[in-house]
């Protein structure tokens, strides 16, 4: 498409760049040290729609962040455009706490429709505040006031939310309320095997610090996984390793919560990451693109978990009519379109064409992901591997290279193409395109981001 072109739409007028800059400028002067995008992306985003950026200097940009996930649909898609300036020219209230409303209602009802078989019909919604850590800490008070324990199991490389409680069951913390477990990946599997086997040996560990009475572990109150660690670095478990985690929990009535935050409405190739395993979650976390492209986060889990007195867990912004509204056209958008199954046939050739880098240069460790939900992991070309995992890499995994991976950044935003960076030491590269992305412009995000890895690579091929 035309109108998605990356290049500069013509040579940026001298006031064009001089707003722009002043923009920029006024925001660092003015803004906290803890901004994260602005740093990488040093844009000025005037409008924008489907994949394309505009910016005030008058460059157009293929956006693979959107918003962290939170554009299924892309920018200002006209179904969700719609469906807000219907609830403007209503004259309905736009912030009605936890009111009953007709907006309210529609969303609830295309949110059940698409719910794991087994969990709809016997389900309850918590409506959160407006971001997916607050319907984090909701799940972790849920279920620590069902079972009346304190204790939660969370993942290495585990992302959940910036508040306290998520900061807990993430990845970096020191919390000795959360238990952290090994969660299983392929390239930089902690036994050193990788696949199905390290799979197994991940679940094995789990099993024996739950049973075994001298782990230190008490019987806890939750465990919490993503399907996909996206933060972590796009790392998608295997379903036979959540199928496990279901067994094992069930079996000793821990309630597992599955955060579906970023894996959530057809990112992974099926509208709930979930589904792919056939597993049936106890507590499902949703938020980013279940208000499509608006603050939403809402907690769903089984009714006998439903313990809590009125005003256990509230928040002021739970009833946000506009992303409500805005959410029910993208839920139901993405059901009737087939946009999870178009993500999984576009994700698999997408990675397939992406793998090819890694034979092609020694600074790509490993390419992998699910649906449109991607990673490349960028590492150091020269010296020995780690000792340790057998993963993708001959020999072994390579030690990460950060420094490449934002120059990989850097080289893209160059290129027209905004990507993202995760994982161990931000080492990897990750797309998460809107799920309505054309087999056009999914070439060309491609082949932007093949350019900028050769040219931080140098040009040389590894199969040269």
């Amino acid at each position: 498409m035309a109108s998605d072109a990356p290049e500069v739409a013509g040579e940026p007028s001298g006031r064009a760049r001089g707003a722009h800059e002043g923009i920029l400028r006024r925001q660092a002067a003015r803004e906290s040290s803890a901004r994260t995008y602005a740093r990488a992306l040093p844009i000025v985003p005037v409008r924008a729609r489907g994949l394309t950026i505009e910016g005030a200097d008058g460059r157009r940009y293929l956006d693979c962040l959107s918003g962290a996930g939170t554009l299924a649909l892309g920018h200002n898609h006209p179904v969700v455009l719609e469906a807000i300036r219907r609830v403007l020219d209503s004259g309905a209230p736009l912030n009605c706490l936890d009111l009953a409303t007709p907006v309210k209602d529609a969303f609830t009802t295309e949110l059940f429709r698409t719910l794991p078989p087994g969990l709809a019909e016997h389900a309850r919604v918590q409506f959160c505040g407006p971001a997916g850590t607050d319907a984090v800490e909701a799940a972790l008070k849920l279920v620590r006031a069902a079972t009346g324990r304190t204790g939660i199991l969370a993942f290495t490389g585990a992302y959940h939310g910036q508040t306290v409680g998520a900061l807990e069951a993430s990845g970096g913390a020191q919390e000795v309320r959360v238990a952290r477990l090994p969660y299983p990946q392929d390239y930089r599997c902690p036994f050193g095997v990788g696949g199905a086997r390290g799979a197994e040996l991940a679940a094995r560990w789990t099993e024996s610090l739950l049973d075994d009475p001298k782990s230190g572990v008490p019987l806890p109150a939750g465990m919490i996984l993503e399907p996909v660690q996206g933060e972590g670095g796009v790392l998608p478990a295997s379903d036979a390793w959540l199928r496990r985690m279901r067994a094992l929990t069930e079996a000793r009535a821990i309630p597992l919560i599955v955060d579906e935050v970023q894996t959530g409405v057809g990112r992974t190739g099926r509208y709930w990451a979930v589904e792919h395993s056939g597993t049936v979650p106890d507590v499902m976390v949703l938020s980013k693109a279940i208000g499509g492209s608006l603050p939403l986060a809402v907690v769903v889990y089984r009714e006998d978990l439903d313990v809590w007195p009125p005003g256990a867990h509230a928040g002021t912004f739970r009833g946000n009519q506009l992303a409500m509204a805005a959410g029910t056209a993208t839920l139901a958008y993405v059901r009737e379109n087939g946009l999870a199954a178009r993500a999984a046939e576009l994700g698999e050739r997408m990675l397939g064409q992406l793998r090819e880098l890694e034979g092609a240069y020694g600074c790509v460790g490993e390419v992998r992901g699910r649906g449109l939900m991607i990673g490349v992991e960028l590492v150091e070309a020269e010296g020995e591997p780690l000792d340790g995992a057998a993963g993708a890499a001959p020999g072994g995994p390579r030690p990460t290279a950060p420094d490449l991976a934002a120059a990989v950044q850097r080289e893209c935003l160059r290129r027209g193409l905004i990507v993202e960076l995760g994982g161990r030491d931000a080492s990897v590269v990750r797309l998460l395109p809107p799920l309505t992305i054309t087999d056009e412009q999914a070439s060309g995000v491609l082949d932007r981001l093949a350019d900028a890895v050769a040219a931080v690579a140098g040009g040389v091929r590894a199969d040269a």
